[in-house]
């Protein structure tokens, strides 16, 4: 694809980075954006800056949030003895988005994975355990997506909480095999959060 500007061109290259969106999208993202107001664009841009300069990640469950603690680790309200373990924060939003929920949680960033080169000690996985030591809860429950390397990160998780006074139950099956978490439609999730079992080793 051949453009007429350089400006143009870096646009599009800058978006299609993004994923799924290819070369075409971009473009016509990029004349979009030409076409709105230099203030609208100006605030998108600063919106996508203040991201990477303003967004904290929460120093108790690891989700983003705009101070040291986020809304939910700060509420009152929310049972501290439950504890949801999940990936990344799209699929606490997703699980939040259900409403079935009032325990807090624990982002690991990401999952086991060893052909990609990670493993538990990439992830948030000893803080989860030290949590676990140092605030006692009645109930970790592990929300993974249904793939292999949501049953690996399961496996692991539940054999270093075995000898822990701790309930460590999973999401019931509602969700498909090799399906994303952040993707099942709400009622799904709710109902899989609900109706959770028991994690056995």
């Amino acid at each position: 694809m051949e453009y007429n500007s350089a400006i143009v061109e870096k646009a599009v290259d800058a978006l299609s980075a993004f994923p799924g969106i290819g070369k075409r999208t971009a473009l016509r993202l990029v004349m979009y954006l030409l076409k709105r107001p230099e203030s609208e664009v100006a605030h998108l841009a600063d919106s996508l800056i203040r991201l990477k300069t303003e967004l904290q990640l929460c120093e108790v469950c690891g989700n983003v949030a705009d101070s040291k603690i986020c809304d939910i680790c700060s509420n009152p309200a929310r049972n501290k003895s439950i504890i949801c373990v999940v990936e990344d924060f799209s699929d606490q939003m997703a699980i939040e988005g259900t409403g079935q929920f009032n325990g807090v949680y624990h982002i690991l960033g990401g999952l086991i994975a060893p052909i990609d080169g990670i493993g538990p000690e990439q992830l948030s996985i000893a803080a989860l355990i030290n949590k676990v030591h140092h605030d006692q809860p009645k109930e970790v429950i592990l929300a993974f997506s249904a793939n292999v390397e949501g049953d690996t990160t399961m496996f692991y998780i539940a054999k270093k909480l075995r000898d822990l006074p701790v309930k460590v139950s999973c999401i019931a099956r509602g969700i498909a095999i090799g399906g994303e978490l952040e993707y099942a439609d709400e009622l799904t999730l709710g109902r899989s959060i609900t109706n959770r079992t028991e994690y056995h080793i």
